[in-house]
């Protein structure tokens, strides 16, 4: 990735032609050049940062209300696609790589026909040929991830899981740190511990009402989900970490559709190896039909706004923001599966949004859309939604 920094996004010859003003074409490295409107907008990001003093900075800003609802979310979203695979399994049909299936082939279809649309046939095969090895080695994580965690909830406790997803937290923030140049504030890190203290209150919660409880798993079954609970984590934080610094540099219709086309390919051979057996013995009925389109077209939403997430803020707030979903959760399991709200769910509810508002303590009007290895300016990045290049040749954005 690192050879890939110093190139202008529009210098590369399949980009789209420097005269289109579409919202998330690629902008010249070290030049604002475009519309007239762009280059009257022009400014610095020091001068953005300093329409607003004080440690409270970007709480005076629409970003800041504009993360934390898109944080929710997406919290929301996950939740949602978990009820489904729930529901599912109620009705006898674990298909997990294969319900997976339909959100890339989506994915792929909507993002890679606007690609050829702005890029040409010709432009595509060159993206193809030049970038396709980083698109999938994203994909291949992304869909390791999801793959993994589905399996560990099969041989070890809900407990478990949950507490080894912490480990893509610490891969975000340490990988972020060492190749990404990011420097946390140490409001950043008390934020994210804040969270993580949230979650600890909601996992104890659980303890107590015997919802993690591991009867009928052996010791040897529980040793196995953790391992693939933790290859689950890894896959989930690097691709996180390869997806914020692609889409800040890459339109995201561009990204969004590699992953989709080759998440298409990985996910479709792994499905025709690992879930035949449940394929041939899974119901197929009419409710079947209705939650796997709802699982779908929800997770597309959710691949869909997640780089927007990682524009505007980044990869580690994105993970902690997902924190929420065990309460939107039980809310959701109330309606559906008859749940009872335990008294802690609340506070840690309360916990953890409190984590995300210390998280941007300290931080200036741009917050973290400013991406250490795009440039003092963000020169070397998209002028996208959500990124701060566009701020900084549009003026005032909302995102």
């Amino acid at each position: 990735m690192e050879g890939h920094e110093g190139k202008s996004a529009v210098t590369e010859s399949y980009a789209p032609r420097p005269a289109r003003t579409d919202s998330d074409h690629s902008s010249g490295a070290g030049s604002a050049h475009g519309t007239p409107e762009e280059t009257a907008a022009v400014t610095t990001v020091e001068e953005l940062q300093a329409t607003k003093k004080g440690w409270f900075a970007y709480f005076k800003t629409r970003d800041f209300y504009t993360v934390l609802a898109l944080g929710q979310i997406l919290a929301l979203c996950i939740t949602s696609t978990n009820t489904f695979s729930s529901l599912l399994v109620e009705q006898g049909t674990s298909i997990p790589a294969f319900q997976t299936f339909f959100n890339y082939v989506l994915l792929n279809i909507i993002y890679t026909s606007v690609t050829l649309h702005r890029y040409g046939f010709k432009r595509w095969c060159r993206l193809m040929l030049k970038d396709g090895w980083k698109y999938i080695i994203l994909s291949f994580l992304d869909v390791q991830g999801n793959y993994f965690f589905v399996l560990a909830y099969r041989y070890t406790t809900i407990l478990s899981a949950q507490l080894i997803n912490f480990f893509a937290i610490v891969i975000v923030v340490v990988i972020s740190f060492i190749f990404l140049r990011v420097r946390y504030h140490i409001t950043q890190v008390v934020g994210i511990l804040i969270c993580i203290g949230g979650v600890g209150i909601l996992i104890g919660s659980d303890h107590i009402t015997g919802a993690t409880s591991s009867d009928g798993i052996s010791k040897g079954s529980q040793v196995k989900g953790d391992l693939f609970a933790l290859v689950g984590a890894t896959c989930y934080g690097i691709s996180n970490v390869v997806e914020e610094f692609l889409v800040s540099k890459r339109p995201l219709y561009e990204v969004v559709g590699q992953l989709g086309f080759w998440g298409m390919i990985w996910n479709g051979a792994q499905a025709g190896i690992f879930d035949k057996q449940q394929f041939r013995t899974a119901t197929w009925n009419g409710k079947v039909g209705g939650y796997l389109t709802g699982y779908t077209l929800i997770l597309t939403l959710f691949y869909s706004l997640v780089p927007i997430m990682f524009r505007l803020s980044s990869a580690a707030f994105f993970n902690i923001s997902l924190l929420t979903g065990n309460f939107w959760g039980v809310c959701i399991g109330v309606k559906v599966f008859h749940l009872s709200i335990h008294w802690m769910y609340p506070i840690a509810f309360v916990c953890i949004i409190g984590g995300l508002l210390v998280y941007f303590v300290g931080k200036k009007v741009l917050g973290e859309a400013t991406k250490p290895w795009l440039g003092k300016n963000q020169e070397q990045g998209v002028t996208g939604v959500g990124t701060a290049r566009r701020r900084v040749v549009r003026g005032d954005t909302v995102v």
